[in-house]
C-alpha cells in the first residue's frame, strides 16, 4: 500500500510541477550510461551479446541505486520512505509534460500557423514534419499522445504498484534504452536487439490494460463499436504494443490513424488503425489529451482497488492461519 500512496503522490507532484528543468533527472543519467556503453561496445563481433550486456549493466546500476535510496529512506521512517519514493516515481512519469507538448502543437495548428505547429511537433515525434498538413500534424500528435499514455504514464505506474520506485525506474531505464538503441538499422539492429525485445516484454500487459481502461472509461454509447475497433486494429501497428492505445484512441475519436509516414526522407507505409468517421483536425489533439488524463486517473483507481483486494486477501489468509 505504501507503493500506491507513493505513486498517487507522484501524480500530484506531476500535476503541480510537470517536468521542471532544474530538477536532476534520472533519465539523463540513464542516457549517459547508454551512450557510454554504445560508444565502447557497439562494434566488432558479438554486438547482440554486447548490447544485452549493456542493457543488463544499465538495469543493475539503476535498480541497485534506486533500491538503496528507497531502503535507506524507509529505514528513517515510513513517511520519509513514501516521500522519497514519490519523488523517484514522479521522475518516471510525464502526463503533464505530454499534455503540454500536445497543446503546443494544437494552439498554432488551430490558428492556422502550420509552420509553428510542425516545429512543435518535431520536438515530440521522429517522423519528418516539414510537409505535413493539418490532418497529418493532428494524426502524428494524437498517435504520440495515445502511445505515450502507456509508455510514459500508465506503464511506469503499473510497475510502481508492483515494486515501488525501483521497479518503475527499471522500466524507465528499459524504455530509455529502447528509445536510444532499439532501431532496426545497420548501427543498432544487433546492439539494440535486447533493449527492443525487453521493452516489448515489459509493455505487453500495461499497453493492453491501458487500451481497455481507455475504451471502457470513454466508450459510452460507442462502447461496443470501440471495443470492436480496438480488437480489430490493435495488431496493425509494427510494434506489438503501441497499436493497443492507438487503436483505443482512434476508436473513441472516430478517426483513422496509421498510414504513410516519412523518416529521414524514407517512406514508411503502415496499415491504418480505426475508421475515418470524421477528418482529423486540431480539436482532436485536445480531445486526446483529455482522454489521456482521464485514462491515467481511472488506471490509478484500478491499481488502488487491486492493491486493496490483495491486501485484504493477505489479511484474511493470515487470520485464517492463526485460527
Amino acid at each position: 500500500m505504501t507503493h500506491l500512496a507513493a505513486l498517487t503522490l507522484a501524480l500530484c507532484l506531476d500535476a503541480l510541477m510537470g517536468d521542471p528543468r532544474w530538477l536532476p533527472h534520472p533519465v539523463r543519467g540513464m542516457g549517459w550510461l547508454i551512450t557510454y556503453f554504445d560508444r565502447r561496445w557497439n562494434g566488432g563481433n558479438g554486438r547482440r551479446l554486447k548490447g544485452a550486456a549493456a542493457v543488463a549493466a544499465v538495469l543493475v546500476i539503476v535498480y541497485g541505486l534506486s533500491a538503496a535510496v528507497v531502503q535507506a529512506s524507509y529505514a528513517l521512517s515510513m513517511y520519509v520512505g513514501v516521500a522519497v519514493e514519490a519523488v523517484l516515481i514522479f521522475t518516471a512519469i510525464a502526463p503533464k509534460s505530454l499534455a503540454e507538448a500536445a497543446e503546443d502543437v494544437r494552439r498554432p495548428l488551430e490558428a492556422g500557423d502550420l509552420l509553428s505547429a510542425r516545429r512543435a511537433l518535431s520536438m515530440i515525434v521522429g517522423r519528418d514534419t516539414e510537409r505535413l498538413d493539418e490532418a497529418g500534424i493532428a494524426r502524428a500528435c494524437v498517435e504520440t499522445v495515445a502511445e505515450n499514455t502507456s509508455d510514459g504514464v500508465t506503464a511506469p505506474l503499473f510497475y510502481a504498484a508492483l515494486g515501488g520506485a525501483p521497479l518503475a525506474l527499471l522500466y524507465r531505464a528499459v524504455n530509455t534504452c529502447d528509445s536510444m538503441v532499439g532501431y532496426k538499422n545497420e548501427t543498432y539492429r544487433e546492439f539494440g536487439w535486447a533493449a527492443a525485445r525487453l521493452d516489448d516484454m515489459l509493455n505487453y500487459i500495461p499497453a493492453r490494460l491501458t487500451a481497455l481502461v481507455m475504451v471502457l472509461a470513454y466508450g459510452g454509447r460507442r462502447l461496443r463499436r470501440s471495443l470492436a475497433v480496438l480488437f480489430r486494429d490493435a495488431r496493425c501497428h509494427p510494434s506489438p504494443n503501441s497499436g493497443w492505445p492507438e487503436a483505443g484512441m482512434a476508436a473513441l475519436l472516430g478517426v483513422q490513424l496509421g498510414g504513410t509516414n516519412t523518416y529521414g526522407g524514407v517512406v514508411s507505409r503502415r496499415p491504418t488503425i480505426g475508421d475515418p468517421d470524421v477528418p482529423l483536425r486540431a480539436a482532436h489533439i485536445h480531445q486526446a489529451t483529455r482522454i489521456m488524463i482521464g485514462t491515467v486517473l481511472m488506471f490509478t483507481l484500478l491499481l488502488w482497488i487491486g492493491g486493496m483486494i490483495v491486501a485484504l486477501a493477505g489479511a484474511w489468509g493470515e487470520s485464517a492461519r492463526t485460527l
